[in-house]
């Protein structure tokens, strides 16, 4: 449902500012722009209201109404603030929008599986550009996240303290937008329990990090024609619809091709912990990285995936095994998206296969027997490309 008022939030914002004149006849016309996406019953049983608040229109969400709708056996206990969310018009035709979204809220669904969901702290600003339809600017904070399950199977205990977001765009030079989100997450723990059907054993674990990191990015995002081709999706749901507008949506997919230019995300732990029965697992940081091209003739995706400083405890391996286990390691990837390939009723293949960097671990006691020779500290890179004579090519260094 959020993400459905995010989005309708969007098209119904995509207009220019109401003549920057804040009044009734302005939240009756928003109002009506949203009942057109997320329906008129929302609107009408109050679970969203539009009103004049000063020199902004606000925009109420009542989750209380919405929940009491829940047609689930399951009950559910919440204590969760109507949302409001303050929209403004700017002078140069733009929206500011801003919300001290709760101060403490959970969400406790009951019934052996339930789950309890606690958000303290969270605040949200943004601005919104109508004619490049896409948030300019944006930040976002939540002071603390804790999820419980409590299902009797795989219950699980979540914990993550300050989160923080941030979102930057701009105009791309050869049309669409670029942006560039970046998040941050402290004190991410999980506890968890694995339950082994197979030999009726359950496993307690834990995972942690003091820090995860990501960011995403995208270079000329064809926002406009997107959230025109979402329009035209919602204003005709059904199949007689679309049957006859048929032209109408070929037009519109081939404004949105490509789609993006370049599309990138990276997700980051600055140091990962596992903890299990048999010891600790530690890796100093871990990251991964995907890239994919809009849908093109020579489109391609692509990912890294990076791992320094892995350790394992000591009795979960043979001690003659130690040095053969990498500390460093790192794995690159990438396939074709051509359209001329699928056009041509071809299956895509990889570009590259796998690049894999692998570095041994270093010896903290002498590799038995004692007699052996110690193995060097070197680091193993293995390529596997793709050659004419569809060979494999493997170097080390």
């Amino acid at each position: 449902m959020s993400r459905a008022l995010s989005l309708a939030l969007l098209l119904a914002l995509s207009a220019p500012a109401f003549g920057q004149t804040v009044d009734s006849q302005g939240a009756k016309q928003l109002s009506d722009n949203l009942a057109r996406y997320i329906g008129r019953a929302a609107i009408d049983e109050g679970i969203l209201k539009v009103s004049v608040d000063g020199d902004a229109y606000r925009i109420g969400f009542d989750f209380g109404a919405l929940l009491k709708k829940n047609h689930s056996n399951d009950p559910l206990t919440f204590n969760l603030e109507p949302f409001a969310l303050l929209v403004r018009p700017r002078s140069d035709g733009t929206w500011s929008l801003s919300s001290d979204i709760t101060p403490d809220a959970f969400l406790d669904v009951g019934g052996p599986g339930g789950a309890r969901l606690s958000v303290s702290g969270a605040t949200f600003s943004a601005v919104y550009d109508p004619a490049l339809v896409a948030f300019t600017s944006g930040a976002s904070s939540i002071a603390d996240t804790k999820l419980v399950s409590r299902d009797p199977k795989d219950p699980v205990d979540l914990s993550i303290g300050a989160f923080t977001s941030s979102l930057n765009a701009s105009k791309a030079a050869a049309g669409g937008i670029d942006f560039t989100m970046n998040q941050t997450a402290a004190d991410f723990v999980e506890h968890f329990t694995y339950d082994a059907d197979e030999i009726g054993v359950k496993v307690p674990g834990t995972l942690s990090s003091p820090k995860v990191s990501a960011e995403i990015s995208g270079k000329g995002v064809h926002s406009k024609a997107l959230l025109e081709l979402l329009d035209f999706a919602l204003a005709n749901r059904d199949d007689a619809s679309l049957k006859i507008k048929q032209g109408e949506l070929k037009k519109l997919l081939t404004n949105a091709l490509p789609l993006w230019d370049r599309l990138e995300e990276s997700y980051r732990f600055h140091g990962f912990t596992g903890e299990s029965p048999v010891g600790k697992f530690t890796v100093a940081d871990l990251s991964a990285r995907t890239g994919i091209d809009g849908i093109s003739k020579n489109g391609k995706v692509d990912y890294t995936i990076k791992m320094a400083g892995l350790t394992l405890p000591e009795r979960s391996l043979p001690s003659w095994s130690v040095a053969l286990l990498p500390t460093d390691a790192e794995l690159q990837s990438a396939a074709s998206t051509s359209t001329s390939t699928a056009s041509q009723g071809k299956q895509s293949r990889p570009l590259i296969l796998p690049r894999i960097h692998l570095c041994p671990m270093n010896l903290a006691k002498p590799w038995p027997p004692i007699s052996w020779p110690r193995p060097p500290r070197s680091c193993l890179t293995i390529v596997q490309s793709r050659t004419t004579a569809s060979k494999s090519l493997w170097k080390a260094r």
